[in-house]
């Protein structure tokens, strides 16, 4: 299943670029219904209503590209524990993160969004990883998505749950709590925590 939803997603992409750099009518025409064809069979494969879909594809002005989803890495100070937050979406948690914004490096936007989520103000120390979603057992998804995966060490000590977030707390490591999936992976977790506990602060990437 994913791997038609991976190829349904590369039909949308020539369809996008071609509207994109068509110059005549009937190019656009078929790029138009190719387009179309595409959401409907990512409607089939992702469960997402066509509507729903066109809502969270606008027609691109520029190449498309990949989305990028920013995560941090914060372990408590015996490196034991692991810092999540509960996701409203789901109920479920995840490493505090979101989409990268434009206009903020990779480090500030980790920063960021563990301070909005966690309370919490940390130091950005190393990237850990760079994994591209389709190269892992996640939920499908409509949109294609490299992750990063920031470990930040922790400044200050209170955490207040942010109000885009059910709660936030300290996890240990051997006994997570129900992960949010289309976010973070247990396997994921893992890799990054024990590439800092090895003082291996050579960057993962697929």
């Amino acid at each position: 299943m994913h791997s038609i939803l991976d190829q349904i997603k590369k039909l949308k992409a020539i369809a996008d670029t071609g509207l994109l750099y068509s110059i005549n009518d009937y190019d656009r025409e078929r790029y138009t219904e190719l387009h179309q064809v595409s959401l409907e069979l990512m409607s089939q494969v992702s469960g997402n209503n066509t509507e729903v879909l066109k809502e969270m594809f606008a027609l691109v002005t520029d190449y498309p590209t990949v989305k990028t989803d920013v995560r941090a890495l914060v372990l408590s100070a015996n490196k034991k524990q692991v810092l999540l937050a509960r996701e409203s979406a789901d109920g479920k948690w995840s490493l505090p993160g979101g989409w990268a914004d434009v206009g903020q490096s990779p480090k500030e936007v980790a920063v960021k969004e563990i301070h909005e989520e966690t309370g919490l103000d940390v130091n950005p120390l190393a990237l850990l990883a760079v994994f591209d979603k389709r190269m892992h057992p996640h939920p499908p998804q409509p949109f294609y998505v490299y992750k990063m995966v920031i470990y930040c060490e922790a400044t200050s000590t209170t955490i207040t749950k942010g109000f885009d977030v059910l709660d936030a707390a300290w996890h240990n490591i051997d006994n997570l709590p129900e992960l949010s999936e289309d976010r973070i992976l247990k396997s994921q977790i893992e890799l990054v925590y024990n590439k800092v506990i090895d003082n291996d602060f050579t960057a993962y990437f697929d």
